[in-house]
């Protein structure tokens, strides 16, 4: 196999043993970017999409993308002999680097190990990395492809290589290369004139080299221009270089470089051995550096490295300690405070004994006091350069008697505690939170460890290796240990283990360090109200919740259910989501492994009666808010029947807070109606199961989320019918044969509607027996038995006028203006949908009114009323644009531009019904979008473009058929003939062929 070189530090550039590999197309170029600024990590579609089409991706744009992935790997196998380059893995697809070499990651590889040089004393080794850096780019990033994605990776590689640059220039100042670095410091300041760092980095070569005025004229030039520019004067570092230019200050001679000098005997050297296997966490330890900007200052430099157990503190800390160990010359000092352990944790007194002895304090010498050991401790330490490593720290009360009383001096504190409230404000204070391992750092532990490759012959496995781990270290560790310990298993058996939700923590827990211990140990310090909620939350399964949920679970105030919540975040078990809920409200998650284990200690320690009345309890809440958010939406409690679940009560203010905008809110809560439906259901709870179900429809249909609608159904229609619940059964088969009908299975649509009127009947339940009328009366619309949809929909018409159910009665008004009016009466057609947009219009649902007017609009087109249509038009898609029913909006454009049409409008008549068949595809739904195509071909026709036309009919055509729709088959095959007669097209014979 031929390496690939991908150089992106300059103009694209492929080649494969040095023969170039041409891609064609900017929209190849562009993919291939954006893979090569993250490799080894999946880029979902969605991205590739947005970076394609500059945010605005057509509705084809998932196949054109799926179209140039292809093309890309056939060229690369083409080039390289293999197709495993470009790796599919959902959301999206994965350049695999393996062995190939990409040009940006060892720019980034070599400034780093140039840094890590520089930490540690070398730098004239330092000064050749960041050479070798720089001497890889070959002009700007990427350069010619400017969409503004990949503007924007290419900007972040620029703003490393000015980074790197002037960390260069700086090390060879360092060295005295002064007069060495003028010409190309003046060359790089006049480019970029902005970066203080750079100029300072001048005005000092200036000075060592004896030109003292260019120097201050330097510094006079880059003040005007950040005046001229920013209107700001240069920062405090550069009016201190200036000051100095100005006093001559020795301080500006070039550093005397000494002779290493070996530490005294004595000199405490305790830190604990490096990680052969660190992996990663460039940031992390970037940031751990600002705590060397500290030293000499008038504060102690103090580090909290905090996150959940296993998560790798230690091994950061440490693998940091012995980078900048060469920095403390008077020793490195550790503990294991052991706060999270099973033994007690270590007192301050024990620690502060050893540390002294270990500083050369005799043993007769230290005080029995622990006020005076601490006093003691400060005062050896005053005027030396010691690092002092805390590990596992459990509080700052146990911390505060090991910290020095000089900035000479660092402390690093490693804890699930962030105890930044004790240490911000009096010490030079940097927090750092360590969270899960990247995917492609996770994969280079799993790789490390295992030994072998097989994880790089298997991306997509060990991607989903790192994410059933996730990606924590110390369960990626035992991971890869069990696969170096079982070198004929693959990668995929291990998956298969870890996916089994039984046994996970098993897997990852072979003995008393594993995943589990760690989890217990941060378990076991819980107060017992917040343990309590960590064991309710793991067993309510809910994927990710807001406090009220909380409240729900444990029946208490939502104030205090924030407060236990918080308190589980502060320990490490809770993530809080980066984006706030409807209404603001802040939602937490549970990583995979916190969540196993705090179901398994839920069933180990509550009783199953209070497990599951703490369900009902959540169950109820979220349901009351459901039935709240649906009644916003429809102006009343229509088209649900609700059943004996009972309501979970939340405050008022609350409930009006969380559903400023019900939809949003219902959108917000959609993996969470899936999981309490699967939840309830398994729980035996079908009154619960199947309400929940029903009421999610408000957001299944209006979002068309049509997998999560027949999941959930299906799941409640089961348990409904496991425990004999006859009502639950019947809304359920006709929540089912209403989504047969959004779907176009008419067969089954009847079918599931016939079972559920019998049990209506049975059930003497009038308002499902009208539901299932008038659904009925659509599938013999279908069917196109007028006469029997007209007599279905009236009698589910009275029905619900007796039951009270306006909402109903106005949808199933326009239904019977879509009967009358596909049966040739369009004057009653305009009858009725005029009072079913009055009544939709009184009861304030939108989307009622919506439908409703455009029903009126078709009667008016078909009355030939063009502008009176054009207005009705317009006024529906003021109404579903403001509320983002899609589907809605699709059937507004297209009597928009059939009313336009009927005007003779027909360019503005092609814009509008282009805009309804796109906007069709984005719902997606195939009929709309096939008369949409019908409507746009006619116009095209009109406007003699003939192959546009045929092509919208044949696409109209095919569509038609996809969706079990003969009658509009037969019609696009008749416009098709129609239009290979070569003869002049007429408007009025092709609206009757377009017409219901």
């Amino acid at each position: 196999m031929r390496q690939v070189v991908f150089r992106v530090l300059g103009s694209l550039d492929i080649s494969a043993d040095g023969t170039p590999v041409n891609l064609t197309g900017a929209r190849q170029r562009t993919i291939m970017s954006m893979l090569l600024l993250a490799p080894n990590r999946i880029v979902s579609v969605d991205t590739l999409a947005d970076a394609v089409w500059d945010g605005n991706p057509p509705a084809t744009a998932r196949n054109q993308i799926a179209i140039c992935v292809s093309a890309l790997r056939k060229t690369l196998k083409a080039a390289v002999g293999v197709e495993d380059v470009l790796v599919t893995s959902h959301p999206g697809y994965m350049l695999f680097a393996a062995e190939h070499r990409i040009d940006a990651v060892e720019f980034e590889e070599l400034a780093e190990l140039g840094r890590e040089a520089a930490r540690g004393g070398r730098a004239e080794e330092a000064c050749g990395h960041f050479g070798d850096a720089l001497a890889m780019w070959r002009g700007p990033a990427l350069e010619g492809i400017t969409t503004e994605r990949v503007a924007a990776g290419a900007d972040r590689l620029t703003e490393l290589r000015l980074d790197v640059y002037e960390e260069h220039m700086g090390l060879r100042l360092h060295l005295g290369h002064h007069r060495d670095v003028i010409g190309e410091l003046t060359a790089f300041v006049r480019e970029h004139p902005l970066r203080e760092q750079a100029k300072g980095h001048l005005m000092l070569a200036h000075y060592r080299s004896g030109r003292r005025a260019e120097a201050l004229e330097t510094y006079r030039e880059g003040r005007r221009v950040l005046n001229d520019e920013l209107g700001i004067d240069p920062g405090p570092g550069l009016q201190e270089l200036h000051e100095l230019v100005l006093a001559d200050s020795p301080k500006l001679n070039p550093p005397v470089r000494a002779a290493v000098e070996v530490p005294p005997r004595g000199v405490p050297a305790q830190l604990p051995s490096d990680v052969a296997s660190h992996t990663g966490r460039g940031p992390e330890l970037v940031a751990l550096d600002r705590l060397l900007d500290h030293l000499d200052g008038p504060s102690l430099p103090v580090g909290s490295v905090t996150g959940i157990g296993g998560v790798g503190k230690t091994a950061l800390a440490v693998h940091w300690a012995h980078q900048v160990g060469d920095r403390f010359p008077d020793g490195q000092l550790f503990a294991d405070l052991r706060g999270y352990d099973e033994e007690a944790p270590l007192r301050p007194g024990a620690v502060l004994d050893r540390f002294l002895r270990a500083l050369g304090v005799p043993g007769a010498e230290v005080p029995g006091d622990p006020n005076e050991r601490a006093a003691l401790f400060r005062s050896v330490l005053d005027g030396r350069r010691v690092l002092i490593l805390l590990d596992n720290a459990r509080s700052f009360r146990q911390i505060r008697p090991l910290l020095p009383g000089t900035g000479r001096c660092c402390v690093l504190v490693t804890s699930r505690d962030p105890m930044g409230g004790a240490l911000a404000g009096d010490y030079a204070f940097v927090p750092l939170h360590l969270g899960a391992l990247e995917q492609d750092e996770a994969i280079a532990l799993l790789s490390r460890v295992a030994g072998d490759d097989r994880l790089s012959a298997d991306p997509a496995g060990a991607a989903r290796l790192s994410a059933l781990c996730d990606g924590l270290p110390l369960a990626l560790r035992i991971a890869a240990a069990r696969l170096a310990a079982k070198p004929h298993w693959p990668v995929r058996t291990l998956v298969s283990r870890l996916e089994d939700q039984h046994r996970r923590l098993d897997e990852l827990s072979p003995d008393e360090r594993g995943v589990r211990a760690g989890l217990r140990l941060s378990y076991r310090d819980l107060p017992a109200a917040t343990a309590r909620m960590f064991r309710l939350l793991g067993a309510a399964n809910l994927p990710d919740f807001s406090a009220w949920a909380g409240a729900a679970l444990l029946d208490i105030d939502l104030l205090d259910a924030e407060d236990l919540i918080e308190e589980l975040v502060d320990a490490q078990l809770l993530v809080p989501q980066s984006v706030a809920s409807a209404g603001g409200h802040v939602r937490y998650r549970f990583q995979a492994l916190p969540r196993l284990f705090a179901r398994e200690v839920a069933l180990a320690e509550e009783a199953a009666e209070e497990l599951r009345a703490a369900t009902r309890r959540v169950a109820g809440a979220w349901l009351g808010l459901a039935v709240a958010a649906h009644r916003k939406v429809y102006g009343g409690d229509y088209t649900v029947i609700h059943g004996p679940a009972e309501p979970h009560a939340l405050p008022d203010h609350l409930v009006e807070s969380l559903l400023v905008d019900p939809m949003e809110w219902f959108e917000s809560e959609r993996a969470t109606i899936t999981a309490l439906v699967d939840q309830t259901a398994r729980d035996g709870e079908s009154a619960y199961a199947w309400d929940i179900a029903v009421t999610g429809v408000t957001l299944f249909q209006n979002h068309n989320h049509l997998e999560d609608w027949r999941h959930c159904a299906e799941r409640a229609l089961a348990v409904a019918r496991t425990s004999g619940d006859r009502l639950g059964e019947a809304v359920m088969l006709h929540s089912l044969g209403t989504l047969d009908i959004v779907e176009w299975d008419y067969a089954s649509a009847i079918e599931h509607l016939g079972l559920a009127l019998l049990l209506f009947e049975e059930q003497r339940q009038d308002r499902g027996r009208a539901l299932v009328l008038r659904n009925l009366a659509l599938c013999e619309r279908h069917r196109r038995d007028l006469k029997a949809a007209r007599e279905l929909g009236h009698q589910s018409l009275e029905i619900f006028r007796a039951v009270g159910d306006h909402y109903a009665e106005a949808h199933v008004l326009g239904l019977l203006a879509q009967i009358e009016l596909e049966g040739g009466q369009p004057q009653t057609s305009l009858v009725l949908s005029s009072e079913a947009v009055a009544r939709s219009r009184g009861l304030g649902t939108v989307r009622g009114e919506a439908q409703g007017t455009v029903r009126l609009a078709e009667a008016l087109i078909h009355q030939g009323d063009g502008p009176r249509a054009e207005e009705a038009s317009r006024r529906a898609l003021e109404l579903v644009r403001g509320s983002g029913d899609r589907r809605g909006e699709t059937h507004a454009l297209r009597t928009l531009g059939e009313s336009l049409w009927r005007q003779g409008r027909y360019e503005e008549a092609e814009a509008v019904l282009g805009e309804a068949q796109f906007t069709a595809t984005s719902v997606p739904d195939r009929y709309l979008e096939a008369r949409a195509g019908a409507a746009l071909g006619c116009v095209r026709g009109l406007l003699g473009d003939r192959a546009g036309a045929a092509g919208s009919f044949k696409s109209a055509g095919d569509l038609f058929a996809q969706v079990g729709a003969p009658a509009w088959q037969d019609r696009t095959e008749r416009l098709l003939q129609l239009l290979g007669t070569g003869e002049r097209m007429e408007s009025g014979e092709l609206f009757a062929l377009i017409q219901p």
